[in-house]
């Protein structure tokens, strides 16, 4: 359901205002282009993605918004979009003071408004937990209760989804793998199944290896991996497939 976050409590961003409100950000436009798509009006889509992300005094944010085109497609749909809005509240940003646990550095209020083309208007609130962790750049677990808003959206129940970043630097530059796994693994209704959604991007910092490291984070390109089991909640249907993608940080 969701692309990849960028969510951190570790500054990743050039754009740092110390003391502050808004503590840090980010934002990006990713393409993304692939095949064998299913349950859409084309198997080929080209997607653009808007993202931002950043922390601010009282915790964290991320915000995407795809803009799907549906390549050959000849039965009238050209083209949907889709998008997230994901605020979490720190309990350490809050009290003032570390609020943790053993790998556990931060809990979170967690809160996603999911709404695009079609029925999936949805409000998801929960926990988030912020981890820190041999070989991670970050690591959240964050767990929601699901809630349609939308009339004929029946995908009420509980999603786990785990976010995380791996940086590899090789030679002069870097190889970046993050991604998530939405794992909705309670449905209330009889007519949407239990699904898992894997969608994971290896990237190559091309634009640090070609002009240095002050270009670091900024242009990256490589491919995302998509295995979405019981797609939409419908039983039997499970994608598999990948995409090529070129993505810019401003």
């Amino acid at each position: 359901m969701k692309k990849i976050c960028l969510l951190a409590t570790l500054v990743l961003s050039p754009n740092v205002f110390a003391n502050d409100v808004i503590q840090w950000w980010d934002a990006s436009a990713t393409v993304l282009h692939g095949e064998n798509y299913d349950l859409a009006p084309s198997e080929r889509q080209t997607t653009i993605t808007l993202e931002t992300a950043g922390g601010w005094t009282y915790g964290d944010w991320f915000v995407f918004q795809d803009f799907i085109n549906f390549n050959g497609n000849n039965g009238g749909v050209d083209d949907s979009s889709y998008g997230e809005i994901s605020p979490r509240f720190s309990a350490s940003k809050i009290i003032g003071k570390p609020v943790g646990f053993g790998v556990v550095n931060d809990v979170s209020l967690a809160l996603t408004y999911e709404q695009g083309d079609g029925p999936v208007e949805s409000m998801l609130y929960g926990v988030g937990l912020d981890f820190d962790v041999p070989f991670f750049t970050y690591l959240q677990l964050n767990t929601y209760r699901r809630d349609a808003i939308s009339n004929a959206n029946i995908s009420d129940g509980w999603q786990f989804t785990p976010v995380f970043r791996i940086d590899m630097p090789i030679g002069n530059a870097n190889i970046i793998i993050d991604g998530f796994i939405d794992w909705v693994f309670v449905a209330d209704n009889n007519g949407y199944d239990e699904n898992l959604h894997f969608n994971p991007q290896i990237k190559y910092d091309l634009g640090q290896s070609l002009f240095g490291e002050h270009k670091k984070n900024k242009l990256l390109v490589g491919f995302e991996y998509d295995y979405w089991k019981s797609k939409y909640g419908v039983n039997g249907v499970d994608q598999n497939t990948y995409s090529i993608i070129a993505q810019y940080h401003f």
